[in-house]
């Protein structure tokens, strides 16, 4: 009979825990809010991983996990030998799905962009995300502010292509968002990276810079949070996408009505 200060040992230490569910998965997360969950994997054991991949495979037919330590990759992959499994490796990052599983509908356009190749791993977390909630992903890296003229042709191209918002990762001086904010027509997500030298070099520097900036339609994800800037970056696509889906019909309907009141 289970009482109420009934204790379990968790096996990763041999600790007491007490006898209540460790994880409680927010399987509607993605209908509710448009942005899925995802496992962060660091600090879990690959047990505890694989229980709540499980949970989400059986409900959902997919699940997400970041931050996966390539010590545990071939165990949980082995895990789910009938599910389809997508490895982003710079982002340590992994998506599972079921065969029977739909891909989610094709959603907006955002641009990825870095400013050195020691960002990409936190730019590619954020492709993860955003390739997870169905927003296609253009990628333009290493093109930041010592190389400036790198930068051109490509962001060019990205609002030529009509995208609908970007994630601009920097390390160092966190420049390269508020310049990419002052040429483009949709938001600018920056994502500081903890990368540069002495003071400022996790990433503080970056971050203050980046939240300091006076180049308006900006915001400032915190440091190396791809996740968050992949997910704010798709929503505003999908929700840019799903309008301009809706505007063909809106407009027949305007018209009508500016027909009947004239």
């Amino acid at each position: 009979m289970a009482h109420g200060n009934e204790t379990t040992t968790n096996g990763t230490n041999g600790q007491s825990l007490p006898a209540t569910p460790l994880a409680r998965p927010d399987l509607d997360r993605m209908a509710r809010r448009g942005i899925p969950e995802v496992i962060l994997a660091e600090a879990k054991s690959v047990e505890g991983v694989i229980d709540i991949a499980r949970q989400f495979l059986a409900n959902t037919g997919r699940a997400l996990i970041s931050r996966l330590p390539d010590t545990m990759f071939p165990q949980v992959v082995a895990a789910f030998p009938h599910a389809e499994s997508l490895h982003y490796p710079l982002a340590h990052a992994l998506r599972l799905t079921t065969p029977d599983t739909p891909p989610p509908p094709l959603g907006g356009h955002i641009g990825l962009i870095s400013a050195g190749t020691s960002d990409i791993p936190y730019a590619d977390e954020a492709r993860f995300m955003a390739e997870s909630m169905g927003t296609r992903v253009t990628c333009i890296f290493d093109v930041g502010v010592a190389g400036v003229h790198r930068l051109f042709e490509p962001l060019n191209a990205l609002i030529t292509a009509g995208a609908d918002a970007a994630v601009v990762a920097a390390g160092m001086d966190g420049a390269l968002p508020s310049l990419v904010a002052g040429l483009v027509p949709f938001p600018v997500i920056g994502l500081p990276t903890p990368i540069g030298y002495g003071m400022g070099g996790q990433g503080e520097g970056a971050l203050l810079a980046m939240l300091q900036s006076c180049t308006p339609g900006l915001v400032v994800q915190n440091i190396g949070n791809g996740i968050g800037a992949g997910a704010v970056a798709a929503l505003i696509a999908n929700r840019v996408a799903q309008a301009r889906h809706a505007s063909a019909p809106d407009a027949t309907a305007g018209q009508f009505a500016e027909a009947v009141v004239n």
